[in-house]
């Protein structure tokens, strides 16, 4: 076996990063990298970080749009498996069969799903599966000899990364106006599409939409768009309303990307790992993505040529695959409709408990939400100045996440509770929020200061409960226990309110050390 004389090779090649651009300073020099040094030390820290986390398994996570759902252990198990974790993303085909009959059979069941014809598994985030999405778009109109087509009409409603991703594509975004519903605005559509009709490459929709409602004139959208020359890209962020239920190909889209990490189970947060496999109609599949170092990434390759790689590996971040699997093979086709019924429901329960005390901004026909609804705080803030952060930092006190603060809409939180919740936990959920509305109605009414009251003041934690004054306008039984039950199960936030803009701007602690304190007092 031939022997690579790895530092020789090394010492050979000429350093490529400019010198401005080279490290300095020592790395990992933060005490945390180098403090534990056997397994129960690095146990012992990492339980100490999760007790400082409102996860999952703890309490519900409401994020809108985002659906934090369950992650079944059953379905996680396989990434446990040395035939899955160990194996090199380019080994031999050959020596990888397993891996390919995962991939055949996952994209079979994505295709029976969505109605589409061929599925590609590269994209590793759905915002990368919308870039991959738009490049086939294009690279379609290239083939047709209509390479001007470069204008990609996009709702308001939509998700903040579509007008990202159509930039990054090359296309010029015209954005489309909504109705007092949420819905698209057809006579904008209509209007726009026949101003743009010659370069018209795509529209971008979210189905539902991002703003918790069914497009009811979808057909009509889809219909406009192909009419003027255009493709329609459906954005696949919500299809934990859609599985079983519909299939998006047979509404009229040409392509969608599907969440892996949310709609089917992979744990999502932290940084990823994601999957945004798009699924395509049959005149795109010839474009999928390829790799030049694996054959048979695209079995339907176009001699013309595909879009090339949108990833380093052929099939994105393979391993995390298994879990989708699993939970779409466990789940079945009547699980996995029931659990999108049960998702529809669980959010219109939420929605109908709290509309007599927040209003739920969009609404469709028979005033249902689809799988998250949209509670308005703008009035409130005007009359009282309570914002949705405030509301959010309370929430806290009360041991639950906070929803979506302020999108898609300013001054609103959205709140999706997936199926994976139960009557108990959104009924306690609704009861805190409702509970926090009468804390708000004491401000309203002058009962409580404006700013200086339970929300401003929130979360409450530990080091201000042993404060030996309190100087509050409240009880400490208002702030740290508000709703019984919590007695029993207290969370308690690990810090009290920041300044989130300045963290924002503030890579590292911009804090004057210790020292210098001690220095000024000498002088």
């Amino acid at each position: 076996m031939q022997v690579i004389d790895i530092p020789g090779l090394d010492a050979e090649v000429e350093e490529c990063i400019p010198a401005a651009l080279q490290r300095q300073g020592s790395v990992l020099a933060h005490p945390v990298f180098s403090m534990y040094h056997s397994e129960t030390e690095m146990m012992r820290y990492m339980r100490w970080l999760a007790r400082r986390d409102i996860a999952l398994d703890r309490a519900m996570i409401p994020l809108g749009s985002c659906t934090m759902k369950l992650n079944a252990a059953t379905a996680l198990a396989a990434l446990s498996y040395r035939e899955f974790n160990s194996m090199h993303p380019f080994a031999p085909l050959e020596q990888a069969q397993g891996y390919q009959q995962l991939f055949e059979e996952l994209e079979d069941m994505l295709c029976d799903l969505t109605g589409f014809h061929a599925f590609s598994l590269q994209p590793n985030a759905g915002s990368q599966g919308e870039y991959t999405g738009l490049l086939v778009i294009r690279k379609y109109h290239e083939t047709r000899g209509e390479g001007r087509r470069d204008v990609c009409l996009i709702p308001a409603s939509a998700h903040g990364t579509n007008p990202a991703s159509a930039v990054m594509a090359g296309l010029k975004v015209v954005v489309i106006d909504c109705d007092a519903c949420g819905n698209v605005d057809l006579a904008d559509l209509r209007a726009k599409a026949a101003q743009h009709a010659r370069n018209l490459a795509a529209l971008m929709i979210t189905y539902p939409s991002t703003h918790g409602v069914f497009e009811e004139g979808i057909r009509e959208v889809c219909a406009i768009v192909h009419e003027h020359g255009g493709q329609v890209y459906l954005d696949g962020a919500n299809m934990n309303a859609l599985v079983g239920i519909c299939r998006p190909a047979e509404i009229g889209a040409d392509v969608m990307h599907v969440n892996l990490h949310k709609t089917f189970s992979i744990p999502h947060g932290g940084g990823g790992p994601g999957m945004g496999p798009i699924g395509v109609q049959l005149h795109l599949a010839p474009y999928l993505p390829d790799h030049p170092c694996v054959d048979g990434v695209n079995p339907a390759a176009s001699p013309a040529g595909t879009i090339g790689t949108v990833a380093a590996a052929p099939w994105g971040s393979a391993s995390i695959l298994t879990i989708a699997w699993a939970y779409i093979f466990m789940m079945g086709a009547h699980g996995l409709r029931r659990a999108t019924q049960v998702a529809i429901l669980n959010a219109n329960y939420v929605a109908r408990r709290l509309a007599p005390h927040f209003p739920v901004l969009y609404t469709g026909r028979n005033s249902m939400v689809a799988h998250e609804c949209i509670i308005d705080l703008r009035p409130l803030k005007e009359a009282t100045g309570v914002s949705v952060e405030d509301v959010a930092k309370r929430l806290i006190d009360y041991g639950f996440h906070a929803p979506t603060v302020s999108f898609p809409v300013a001054g609103t939180l959205m709140i999706e509770p997936t199926e994976s919740e139960n009557k108990r936990e959104l009924d306690r959920f609704c009861t805190a929020l409702i509970n926090i509305r009468r804390e708000i109605a004491a401000i309203e009414s002058g009962a409580a200061p404006a700013s200086n009251n339970l929300l401003k003041n929130a979360p409450h934690t530990h080091r201000l409960l042993l404060q030996e004054e309190w100087n509050l306008p409240y009880g400490k039984r208002e702030a740290f226990y508000p709703m019984p039950g919590i007695r029993d199960d207290k969370y308690w936030p690990p810090v009290g309110r920041i300044d989130n803009v300045h963290g924002d701007k503030q890579l590292f602690c911009g804090c004057v050390p210790m020292e210098e304190y001690g220095q000024v007092a000498e002088q």
